[in-house]
């Protein structure tokens, strides 16, 4: 129906009229007929204000209506417009006056009566212009064949029989059973939604209607109870006779044995047909779930001006690579948030394929790169390569895309670089991880372990040694190093250090009461740790690793900000220097000479001469143990530690940094420094202007001045709690140029904790038992799982509407 223009009713805008300058016949106010919009031109629109004009020639239709014997020839007029003038003589055709037994004269208001009574009483005409002819749009849109009257001419043909127009189309419409009425019945069916026959298949009352309403509710139910405890849905045996029919039946059967509403709507007491209960009905739950979590987030996100992307990849139980997306942002309270909002499988880890897929990402959730202000990554070479790693992809799509390498991630390399440029530091931590499995090999050995460990606990408390109190002196074990996060050995070294005695003593029995392949190996850690040496390096990683693993925990805290993690790493290397001064050292000997004593180690002679395992005194190189210890193992292991720090967190190499610290408002805003601010603006041409420039260099002025003059901010510590305190306030609002600034510096990454704690999660809903989970079911379940926070304030109404919009349901709300 293109070439056909609508009717409307009798009542037409003034939109659709013609002027008199452009129409014949027609005076302004009548509307252009059987026609619902103007006719285009190039030159000179038709339905313009003014008389068309060309090189001098005044073309005055009206007159050429008026007196036909001395119309202009067409080719008098100028080019540009004869397509006008024809189109103008083809539209007016069935109103001129040709014909002596037209009804009436055409005069102006008899010719507005003939059009608007002809539309009121023959509503179905339609008009085309190009053809100058009329149609009937319910016989075309239901295809009715009139060979049977002998005409098929206001479907195919079009009508054109202008001079008996009345009788034709009342003939047309013939008597109440004609198939132009039955075309018009069903066109009112049509547009009348109540009677279409899906509607009426699906009619259903009241009753059941609220019986779906209960049945779908406690459906939700289950499903949000499930999702928030990452329990799986589907059973091994789900029919009526198994004892265990899944948790997400058995949960809904739990529900309706404690309600009666529910009891009598859900399970067998439902139709047949509308259980909801299908695997697929429960994976659309889910999925409604997960859209309508990130819709929530995807919408605080937007009141924020800027957002930074945090992404990284890793394995899921089924050997699939898995890319992790979080997004950082400041709401409207000041307050620094870091969102999950998916996991996507991708064939492969290059630059190319994780570009794309956060293309995908951005595209689906309406998110521009324009608003992108912060990457961060864990420094892998795809993820940051200068020339074609995903950092750089991003930066010519966004240069404000400021990357900022994860610091917790740097941290974990400078403390690998220690145990692996160290070769007794390397061999301690092998050692240390040999006892651990050794004695956690067998049940028989973990058990014995914590039987003595509990003896020494019940001997402490016999000879009051042991201080007591709420929380203190639990059943423990020894725990084992993880593989990605170094600070993690740190535990490993404390376990040790309490539980030394015990695993002694297990040892000991391994040795005593077997005797296979085990004994050797436990001989030999017995006799490497009962040494001077392996205890000495035991309290001097425990001390190296106890001042970064504060660090290590500051940074991975969610709304942790830059310039307080590079203060921080600042606190580790002062704590370091000063531990590596020789009082540093004598009160480290002591520690160890009195765990030696305590557990009847043999102590050596610091003056004595050192010789090392395995070579003979007369081949080795004279020299103390005191030197050995002091010199080529503290001073070593400590300054290797600080040069990785000073190398991968060196503050003076990185400019935005520098800038950043000019916003701390600690000790009474001591760092502002209004030169290294107004650069720092400068990064951020599409957030500064050049007049944006010169009134923040003012407004800079006054701001330090209000900060420094109100005691409410004097004791502000960070950056995100100034923030906070200026939303309180409403400053926000006068000083919106420093606030930018603040929000800039806010949304910029410091680790990405977040994407490693969401592949935590990961392994926890795709366990071993669940490892033939799909990728959508894997996202879907993962988003709900780790922002429960969200989830949990969607109520069930909002999800029950989604769960109907994703497909036609038997079932009506």
């Amino acid at each position: 129906m293109e070439r056909y223009y609508k009717r409307k009713s009798s009542s037409i805008s003034s939109d659709n009229h013609i002027p008199n300058s452009s129409s014949p016949n027609l005076d302004s106010s009548n509307p252009i007929p059987n026609s619902s919009r103007p006719i285009p031109s190039s030159s000179n629109p038709i339905g313009g204000n003014s008389t068309p004009q060309q090189n001098g020639l005044k073309v005055d239709l009206d007159n050429l209506e008026r007196d036909p014997g001395k119309r202009i020839p067409m080719k008098d007029y100028p080019p540009d417009i004869r397509d006008e003038v024809r189109r103008a003589y083809i539209l007016m055709e069935p109103f001129r006056a040709k014909d002596h037994d037209f009804p009436f004269t055409l005069h102006s208001n008899k010719k507005r009566w003939f059009v608007d009574n002809w539309l009121k009483e023959f509503h179905w005409l339609e008009y085309s212009i190009s053809k100058d002819a009329a149609f009937c749009f319910y016989c075309y849109l239901f295809k009715v064949n009139f060979e049977q009257s002998g005409s098929d001419v206001f479907t195919e043909v079009g009508f054109q029989n202008w001079k008996h127009a009345r009788a034709c189309f009342e003939k047309h419409v013939g008597m109440v059973g004609s198939f132009h009425n039955k075309a018009v019945e069903a066109a009112g069916n049509l547009m009348n939604q109540k009677t279409h026959i899906e509607t009426v298949l699906v009619k259903q009352s009241e009753e059941a209607r609220m019986a779906y309403r209960t049945c779908l509710n406690a459906s939700i139910d289950c499903t949000k109870f499930l999702l928030r405890q990452s329990l799986s849905f589907r059973g091994h045996d789900e029919s009526d006779t198994s004892n265990n029919r899944g948790n997400y039946l058995e949960l809904l059967q739990f529900l309706a044995d404690h309600d009666e509403k529910i009891k009598v709507v859900v399970l067998d007491k439902a139709p047949g047909n509308l259980k909801l209960i299908a695997p697929s009905i429960q994976k659309d739950l889910v999925h409604s779930c997960s859209i309508e979590t990130i819709k929530t987030i995807i919408s605080d996100m937007k009141n924020a001006r800027f957002f930074s992307l945090l992404v990284d990849e890793a394995r899921d139980v089924s050997i699939k690579e898995q890319m992790a997306v979080v997004l950082r942002y400041v709401d409207k309270n000041g307050k620094v948030i870091e969102r999950f909002v998916g996991v996507q499988h991708v064939p492969n880890t290059t630059s190319n394929t994780l570009k794309e897929s956060i293309d995908a990402f951005f595209h689906f959730n309406e998110l521009s790169f324009s608003n992108l202000r912060g990457q961060g990554y864990d420094g892998a070479s795809n993820m940051k390569g200068e020339f074609n790693g995903l950092k750089t992809k991003i930066l010519n799509d966004q240069p404000c895309a400021f990357y900022i390498h994860c610091f917790a991630h740097q941290l974990q390399l400078a403390l690998v670089a220690v145990a692996k440029n160290n070769v007794d530091v390397n061999t301690f931590f092998l050692l240390a991880n040999n006892v651990v499995n050794n004695i956690g090999a067998s049940c028989k050995r973990c058990d014995a372990l914590r039987e003595m460990k509990q003896k020494e606990l019940m001997k402490a408390l016999e000879n009051d040694s042991l201080m007591t109190g709420r929380g203190l002196n639990q059943e423990t074990s020894l725990k084992r190093s993880g593989a990605t996060r170094w600070n993690s050995h740190y535990g490993t070294l404390i376990s040790l250090i309490t539980m030394f005695s015990s695993v002694v003593n297990v040892l000991e029995m391994i040795v005593d009461d077997n005797i296979n392949d085990s004994v050797a190996e436990a001989n030999r850690l017995l006799k490497d740790i009962q040494s001077f040496e392996f205890v000495f390096l035991l309290f001097l990683m425990k001390s190296i690793l106890g001042i970064t693993n504060d660090l290590s925990q500051a940074l991975q805290k969610d709304d942790q900000e830059i310039v307080n993690a590079m203060a921080l790493v600042n606190t580790c290397k002062e704590q370091l220097l000063y531990m590596r001064n020789d009082e540093g050292f004598d009160l480290l000997v002591d520690k160890v000479l009195s765990f030696c004593v305590q557990h009847h180690i043999e102590i050596i002679n610091m003056d004595e001469t050192y010789v090392a395992h395995g070579r003979s005194r007369r081949n080795t190189h004279k020299k103390t143990n005191r030197h050995r210890y002091k010199v080529e193992l503290f001073f070593v292991v400590i300054d290797s530690q600080l040069t990785e720090l000073n190398d991968r967190f060196n503050e003076t190499s990185i400019e935005l940094l520098i800038y950043l610290a000019s916003l701390s408002p600690n000790d009474s805003f001591a760092a502002f420094d209004k030169e290294k601010l107004l650069r720092l603006a400068q990064l951020y041409p599409q957030d500064y202007t050049k007049q944006d420039l010169l009134t923040l260099e003012d407004q800079l002025d006054i701001y330090i001045h209000s900060m420094r003059s109100r005691s409410d901010f004097s004791q502000l510590q960070s950056i995100s709690d100034l923030a906070k305190k200026m939303v309180e306030k409403r400053l926000h609002r006068v000083f919106q140029y420093v606030y930018l600034l603040i929000e800039l510096a806010l949304v910029l990454p410091v680790a990405t904790a977040s994407v490693e704690r969401a592949f935590s999660a990961m392994n926890i809903i795709k366990s071993p038992l669940r490892n033939r989970m799909g990728d959508q079911w894997l996202n879907d379940s993962l988003v709900v799982y780790i922002e429960k926070d969200v989830f949990s304030c969607i109520d069930n109404e909002t999800i029950m509407t989604r769960f109907q919009s994703m497909r036609s349901r038997r079932g009506q709300i």
